[in-house]
């Protein structure tokens, strides 16, 4: 078994009377490919944040209880930047770029988290393009690459921090069939590179095909973590989750 990277411990958030999360366990191994699924307000997108420090100024999101160790180093109450700094990369849903900016500037600036050098940050960001199927579209502005490029684009920016695990809230939402396709084939492709990687994605057919696990979340709560082929035979997923799209899936 790989030495664990990545331990979530009881993690809990409520917003009032909102359950967001509730008591949620779970490890990840050192170059796994992981992915949570569960319907729309299972808490995927709030426990994603929580484990990587996102709190906004003014912000709430901080876990009520539970904790979070990366590499042994509990990181539970560090912000978002330091986490980024100790490996821990999170590709947002929303695709968020510096549009005015190339595609090869938006990169650069994921190398600045870790270094100075603006000269080699360049340097290092050419290669970086070239992993993500974007070099051809080096000098394009942000704003006017494709919804598929944008996604590939805000990869290519967390993988400039220089990641040990990556982490990636539905970076194939609203990709057509075969940019999906092409998205799985990056995806094994960093992991190869062995960078551990936890996903969010409502695409099952992706879930599937890619995963070694899969945890289930319904309402802030864990309710499964199994293998792609257990997950898809438990009760308890198809009847809070899957549903009758189980036999598609």
């Amino acid at each position: 078994m790989s030495e664990t990277i990545l331990q979530v411990t009881g993690l809990t958030k409520h917003f009032g009377g909102i359950v967001a999360n509730q008591d949620v366990t779970f490890s990840v191994g050192e170059g796994e490919i992981v992915s949570i699924i569960g319907p729309n307000g299972a808490g995927k997108s709030t426990l994603f944040k929580m484990i990587c420090g996102v709190r906004p100024k003014g912000s709430t999101r901080k876990p009520d209880s539970g904790t979070v160790h990366f590499r042994d180093q509990d990181i539970t109450a560090l912000p978002a930047h330091r986490i980024c700094r100790l490996g821990l990369a999170l590709v947002f849903q929303e695709t968020e770029p510096l549009r005015a900016m190339s595609a090869i500037e938006n990169v650069a600036v994921g190398y600045l988290v870790r270094h100075d050098s603006y000269h080699e940050a360049l340097q290092r960001a050419e290669g970086i393009l070239e992993r993500v199927g974007l070099s051809h579209r080096r000098e394009a502005t942000a704003s006017d690459l494709t919804l598929a490029e944008l996604k590939r684009l805000e990869i290519g920016r967390a993988l400039a921090t220089e990641p040990i695990m990556l982490m990636l809230d539905e970076t194939m939402a609203g990709l057509t069939l075969s940019e999906v396709q092409e998205a799985l084939q990056l995806v094994r492709r960093i992991n190869n590179e062995g960078i551990t990687i936890i996903l969010i994605e409502h695409v099952l057919e992706a879930v599937m095909a890619v995963s070694q696990r899969v945890i289930v979340l319904d309402q802030g709560r864990k309710i499964a973590d199994e293998s792609p082929g257990a997950v898809v035979k438990d009760p308890a997923v198809v009847k809070a989750y899957l549903g009758g799209e189980i036999n598609n899936a």
